[in-house]
C-alpha cells in the first residue's frame, strides 16, 4: 500500500503532535539557522536592557521594523511594547508596593524576550526556548494567522518566560507584597484589552474589529482571564523555583515550564492544520471578501 501524499496539513498535525507529546519542536523543516543576523534587528537586541523607557524604546523600534518590513513577529510586539509602558508609567504614579522591585522584575521579563530574539536571529538553535522557536518559526513561515503569531508570543513570554523572571530577581523577602504587586499589573492588563485589540486591528488584522463586534466582551473576557491564569501559574512556579534551587524538584519546575508552554504552542497552531479552515479564518482576520460579512 502505498504512503499518502505528506500534505502540509498533515505536516502540521504531525508537528502539533510531536510538539504537545515532547513539549519540543522538531528540527526538521525548521528556518535555516546557518544565516546571518539582519543587521538592523541585531544593533536592537544585542545589548541587555537596562532600564524600563530603554526596554520600551527598543521593542518599539523593533515592532515598527517588523511592521515595515511585513515580518509576522510585530503582532505580538505591538501588544508587548504597550504593556511595557503602562506598566512603567503606574511605577513612575506609585501604584506598587515595592516600585524599585516591579522595575526590576519589568526590565528582567522585557530581557527574556530580547535574549529569544537575539538567539533566533543569530540562529543559535541551543539557546532559544521551546516554545520561543515554536513562536519565531511560525511567524517566520508566515502561514498561520496574525492572531495565533500574537497568541503565541503572549504565550512563549507568558508561560515560560514570566516564571524565569520573577526567579531572578527573586520573590523572597515579604512574599505577600510581591505577590500583590505581582497582581496588580492585572489591573493594567484587564484595562488595555480593548486598546492593544484596536492596534492590532489597525495595524496588521482588521477582520478583528468585525470579530470583537460580533462576540461583545466575551472574547476580552476569555483572553484577560487565560492570561491571569498564566501570570499566576508563572508566581507558582516562581515559588517553586525559589523554594527548590538545587535538586529534583527544581529540574521537574523547569521541565513543567518548557513542556507545557511548547504544547500550548503547538494547540494555539492547531485551529489551522485544515488548509480550507485557514484559508476561511484568514480572509476573516483580513476584513475581505464573503466570510468577513458573515
Amino acid at each position: 500500500m502505498s504512503t499518502p501524499p505528506r500534505t502540509p496539513s498533515r505536516v502540521a498535525v504531525r508537528g502539533a503532535l510531536t510538539g504537545v507529546r515532547r513539549g519540543r519542536p522538531p528540527t526538521d523543516g525548521s528556518p535555516d539557522y546557518g544565516r546571518s543576523p539582519d543587521p538592523a534587528v541585531f544593533e536592537l537586541v544585542a545589548d541587555p536592557f537596562d532600564s524600563v523607557d530603554d526596554a520600551h524604546g527598543r521593542l518599539c523600534e523593533l515592532e515598527r521594523l517588523f511592521y515595515e518590513r511585513g515580518d509576522r513577529r510585530g503582532p505580538f510586539l505591538v501588544i508587548y511594547s504597550r504593556v511595557t509602558a503602562e506598566v512603567g508609567r503606574a511605577i513612575e504614579a506609585g501604584t506598587f508596593a515595592d516600585p524599585a522591585w516591579v522595575e526590576a522584575y519589568l526590565v528582567t521579563f522585557a530581557d527574556l524576550y530580547r535574549q529569544a530574539l537575539l538567539s533566533f536571529e543569530t540562529g543559535s538553535l541551543d539557546t532559544l526556548a521551546d516554545p520561543w522557536q515554536v513562536a519565531f518559526e511560525s511567524a517566520t513561515r508566515g502561514e498561520c494567522l496574525i492572531v495565533q503569531d500574537a497568541v503565541l508570543g503572549i504565550n512563549a513570554h507568558v508561560n515560560y518566560d514570566l516564571a524565569l523572571a520573577l526567579s531572578l530577581v527573586g520573590v523572597d523577602a515579604d512574599r505577600e507584597r510581591k505577590y500583590a504587586d505581582h497582581c496588580a499589573v492585572n489591573a493594567i492588563l484587564r484595562r488595555l484589552v480593548d486598546e492593544v485589540q484596536d492596534r492590532l486591528a489597525e495595524r496588521y488584522a482588521p477582520g478583528v474589529a468585525r470579530i470583537d463586534e460580533s462576540l461583545g466582551r466575551l472574547d476580552e473576557a476569555l483572553s484577560f482571564v487565560a492570561l491571569a491564569e498564566g501570570r499566576d501559574t508563572a508566581w507558582r512556579a516562581a515559588v517553586a523555583l525559589a523554594d527548590s534551587r538545587f535538586g529534583v524538584r527544581r529540574t521537574a519546575a523547569l521541565w513543567f515550564l518548557r513542556v507545557s508552554s511548547t504544547g500550548v504552542a503547538y494547540l494555539l497552531l492547531s485551529p489551522t492544520v485544515s488548509d480550507r479552515l485557514r484559508d476561511r479564518l484568514r480572509d476573516v482576520e483580513r476584513g475581505v471578501g464573503a466570510a468577513a460579512a458573515e
